[in-house]
């Protein structure tokens, strides 16, 4: 387990990534959201030209994660794969051949709603798909996030960012993640996403993935 910025949620250390997900150590648990394998694919099918290799960087970026945080169980907040129309042979061959590679990992699967239409992953993937909510140690594991009673929610599906001032007037979108009073959210993982919409709220922790590294948002 290396690097990571190192803050509490709902009682619990957990580590946070600039490969866009987060670690409890005390669970040996990964966790990311939003993947949406064959995004690019879905649109080159519908003859939508968008450029590849996004599939191979993100698996590499996984690669990088699952080493990092040394993690024995990886859990996916949903929106595994974007759509069926992503799911073609150079994709699925592609996931086949990493997960072959990481085949001591356990993952779980807590389905999205484009994994209600895209479908459960091939069970040569090893896979194990539930729906939401789904317990992790003090969290409640779930895809679109909505806070539920005498309970701390992870989640996905809004691909937060936020919007850092410079100097010279300059502004970028960041990914971010953000934890709440009893909802927290995970950045979207996948490349090909644009940052969804985001309100903060007053309380919000916000920690921003500049390059390499996390940043407290102030």
């Amino acid at each position: 387990m290396t690097g990571g910025f190192d803050t509490v949620v709902a009682g619990e250390r957990v580590l946070l990534y600039p490969e866009r997900g987060l670690l409890i150590p005390r669970l040996r648990t990964a966790v990311v959201a939003d993947l949406h394998w064959g995004k690019a694919a879905t649109f080159r099918a519908a003859h939508v030209p968008v450029p590849g290799g996004t599939t191979a960087a993100d698996l590499a970026r996984l690669t990088t994660f699952i080493a990092r945080t040394d993690a024995i169980r990886l859990v996916v907040l949903g929106d595994l794969f974007h759509a069926r129309a992503g799911r073609q042979p150079d994709v699925l061959d592609a996931l086949q051949r990493w997960r072959d590679a990481h085949n001591a990992l356990e993952i779980v699967l807590v389905r999205g709603n484009h994994d209600v239409h895209a479908g459960d992953p091939p069970p040569s993937l090893g896979i194990e798909c539930v729906n939401g909510p789904w317990t992790l140690g003090p969290f409640l594991c779930e895809h679109k996030p909505a806070a539920q009673s005498g309970a701390y929610v992870l989640a996905g599906h809004l691909h937060p960012g936020v919007t850092i001032g410079g100097k010279a007037r300059q502004r970028e979108r960041l990914r971010c993640f953000v934890f709440g009073a009893s909802v927290g959210i995970l950045p979207a993982f996948a490349s090909f996403t644009g940052g969804g919409a985001y309100d903060r709220a007053e309380g919000d922790r916000l920690f921003a993935i500049v390059d390499d590294e996390i940043i407290q948002v102030r």
